[in-house]
């Protein structure tokens, strides 16, 4: 008895599950809101005052570029700047160097207590961050890096390690144990191996690792609100509240407002846009075992 192959009509009943038919045009639906949103923000960091309030969904009738300009002097967004890439930027690659190694040894090393400190790790995802505040400040000031961009770094590193580590975990886990057999019996040491054919082999989950810390810390606030005391530390997000608090006194500069906003938003929209492939991809390599 012949087996006919189903027709376009039966292919697409079975596709057009309830869960499809609610999902995508809510997916669709949160994507456009983010689109419109973020040109929303863009269109107004170019407008002028007047313009923010009486025409506030029209395209502007001049560009106004000088609200970046006074957001990059007045507000100080040019120093936050540096001062948020030297942040991030040493926060991503100090957590990439202690977890990959952590990693590395907890998805190979087989004892009785890898999985113990694998859930150590993996609880450390669910520990508010508002719970270690308060110690975390005293031991900070104990070591006197408080109001200091190389103690919020280590405040940012210490808080990504249990995402980093459990994430690269699970990526290293997927790596073939034979490609160590043959390094071995070629008189690789065990330390030669990981820096020379698994660290390489992993470069997909580093990376996606790397993009993923820089999105996180790019606009963090709250750490950056209780480590950071002085104008001259202040990242990008802290010089965003303090030309708020400028505003209060030195009249509303909603241009100006609009365009320390999009100094703050748009490079983290723009960085989804180039890498949101590769961070997909490299957490879902990752997710497999």
């Amino acid at each position: 008895m012949a087996v006919t192959a189903p027709g376009p009509f039966a292919r697409l009943r079975c596709r057009l599950t309830p869960t499809t038919l609610l999902g995508v045009p809510l997916v669709w639906l949160v994507v456009g809101f983010n689109i419109l949103v973020g040109l929303w923000i863009l269109l107004s960091s170019v407008k002028s005052a007047a313009d923010i309030f009486t025409s506030p969904w029209t395209l502007p009738h001049h560009l106004h570029l000088d609200n970046f300009a006074r957001a990059w002097s007045a507000g100080q967004f040019g120093r936050a700047f540096g001062n948020t890439l030297v942040v991030v930027f040493g926060t991503a690659l100090g957590t990439l160097a202690l977890a990959a190694p952590a990693a590395y040894a907890l998805s190979r090393i087989t004892t009785r207590w890898n999985n113990g400190l694998t859930l150590f790790f993996a609880l450390g995802l669910g520990v508010p961050a508002q719970v270690v505040m308060l110690p975390l400040y005293v031991v900070m000031d104990s070591l006197h890096l408080v109001d200091s961009l190389f103690g919020l770094v280590v405040v940012y590193v210490a808080t990504s390690l249990p995402f980093t580590t459990f994430f690269l975990t699970g990526f290293f886990g997927t790596l073939p144990v034979e490609l160590e057999e043959a390094a071995a019996l070629d008189g690789a040491s065990p330390l030669r191996t990981f820096w020379q054919v698994m660290l390489p082999l992993a470069r997909g989950g580093l990376v996606t690792a790397l993009i993923l810390n820089v999105i996180q810390h790019w606009g963090e606030t709250v750490f950056g609100l209780i480590f950071i005391q002085s104008g001259d530390n202040r990242t990008l997000s802290l010089a965003l509240l303090g030309f708020l608090q400028q505003m209060q006194y030195n009249g509303a500069d909603w241009g100006g407002l609009f365009a320390g906003v999009a100094l703050v938003v748009l490079p983290l929209l723009a960085c989804y846009v180039w890498l949101g492939r590769r961070i997909i991809e490299g957490m879902t390599i990752g997710a497999v075992k």
